[in-house]
């Protein structure tokens, strides 16, 4: 059988010739594909490298990436460079770990449904205007929970969340409830567990009136986190903020490495506009597959070429929480032009010029034409990398506030972690699940 590499080689811009190649290649493979571009995703190889194009066929051996794996590293390594001297010293030893495990969050959805919501915040579920949108961690958490006990009996009790509107409860319960929660709950949410200690609930609840003294006791006790729902990125972010500046502190190499590689993944998703809306892909308007064509095809494809990624140097934060609240909702300020201008370009744009074959790694694909994908970067007006610019500022102004909120400790005598026999073997079963398993929570795109 003829290389098939060779032959797209071969092959001109002739949308006719293009289309008899594709006809060729799905009766030699017996692949079926979609005829439309909204039923593509990302593709990359087996390293999780995106190659030429980034719209692939579902392939059980083939996963799609998020900012293209392309982006998410970029930001990672571009963000160590702009960093001080100070703080250069122990990243720039370190920027190629940094850039390569800037991928494990996408790799995490793989492996546990919790890491999902982490990825986006779903804000046309709170708004606008915003007003009744909690933007603290733990009072949005209290406002979007619910606890309750299961007794000898089993008789289910529950309580609401007391910032929930419904709720009309005296000011002092709502704070017996929030040292609570912060005693009780909190600590939860990052094991995955929803247990709560019997003991303690069933004395929580007897002191607030909600069950008489001599009550049957509880044989269980659950918290249910209705946030996630809808996706919790920014608040997460201000999570991994204290965690990071407590690493400083600490002066703790792994962690703080682990936590920065984690948090310039979250920072770049909270630039992409589609990781603001529950429209992720399209899907509510017919643009299956915008995720990946904005986020993963058009960086890889420009990105290198004509990008500016000159950001100067990071600035201290001295709010966090509105720090990150801003990207977000700068971000989902342009949603409406991301899916409106893509919608306008695909009505007025030749329909054979729209998808081109491609060959990845020995499999035929179809891709977003070049001249398509150069076309919606116009109408964009360079959306995409004053983004990617903004998350690249972002990431490195984050990583410097936790250092001088840490009190600016030395870290020039810090040597590089080395990876224990465990950590090696839990990152091999991370991309074990990630090349062989199965999406977990909500895929982003697809």
């Amino acid at each position: 059988m003829m290389n098939l590499t060779l032959l797209t080689g071969r092959l001109n811009g002739n949308s006719v010739m293009k289309n008899i190649f594709f006809a060729l290649v799905v009766v030699a493979t017996g692949i079926i594909f979609p005829t439309a571009f909204r039923t593509m995703d990302c593709a990359c190889d087996a390293n999780g490298q995106p190659g030429d194009s980034s719209f692939i066929i579902h392939h059980s051996s083939l996963k799609p990436p998020v900012w293209g794996f392309f982006a998410h590293k970029r930001i990672n390594r571009l963000a160590v460079l702009t960093l001080p001297p100070e703080m250069m010293v122990f990243f720039k030893p370190n920027i190629d770990w940094l850039s390569d495990h800037a991928v494990d969050p996408d790799m995490r959805r793989y492996a546990t449904k919790n890491e999902a919501p982490r990825h986006y915040i779903d804000l046309d579920n709170y708004g606008p205007p915003f007003n009744d949108l909690p933007l603290g961690w733990t009072d949005a958490l209290l406002q979007h929970s619910e606890i309750f006990g299961i007794t000898e009996r089993g008789d289910t009790i529950g309580f609401f969340g007391p910032n929930d509107p419904g709720n009309t409860i005296p000011d002092e319960k709502k704070q017996a409830y929030r040292r609570f929660f912060v005693r009780q709950i909190l600590p939860l949410y990052f094991t995955a567990q929803e247990a709560v200690n019997t003991d303690s609930l069933l004395a929580f609840f007897r002191e607030q009136g909600i069950m008489a003294p001599g009550a049957s006791p509880f044989i269980s006790g659950f918290y249910r986190d209705y946030l996630s729902e809808h996706g919790i990125l920014p608040w997460h972010l201000q999570s991994m903020q204290r965690r990071l500046t407590d690493a400083f502190r600490a002066r703790d190499a792994k962690r703080i490495l682990r936590l920065c590689a984690d948090m310039g993944h979250y920072i770049g998703d909270a630039h992409v506009p589609l990781h603001t809306t529950s429209n992720y892909n399209g899907q509510k308007t017919e643009q299956h597959g915008i995720h990946g064509f904005w986020e993963s095809r058009i960086p890889e494809l420009f990105a290198d070429e004509d990008y500016d990624y000159f950001v100067g140097k990071p600035e201290y934060v001295p709010d966090p929480q509105a720090f990150f609240w801003q990207a977000v909702f700068d971000s989902n300020s342009m949603v409406d032009s991301v899916l409106g201008m893509e919608k306008a370009l695909s009505n007025s744009f030749p329909t054979d010029r729209q998808m081109c074959p491609d060959v990845r790694n020995g499999k035929p694909v179809l891709a977003p034409c070049r001249d398509y994908s150069a076309a919606y970067q116009d109408v964009l007006q360079g959306m995409i990398e004053r983004r990617m610019r903004a998350a690249i500022h972002a990431v490195s102004c984050a990583w410097y506030t936790a250092w001088v909120d840490a009190g600016q400790p030395d870290l020039s005598n810090m040597n590089a972690p080395v990876a224990t026999e465990a950590e090696i073997k839990e990152e091999e079963e991370l991309k074990k699940n990630y090349q062989q398993g199965k999406i977990l929570g909500r895929p982003e795109d697809h």
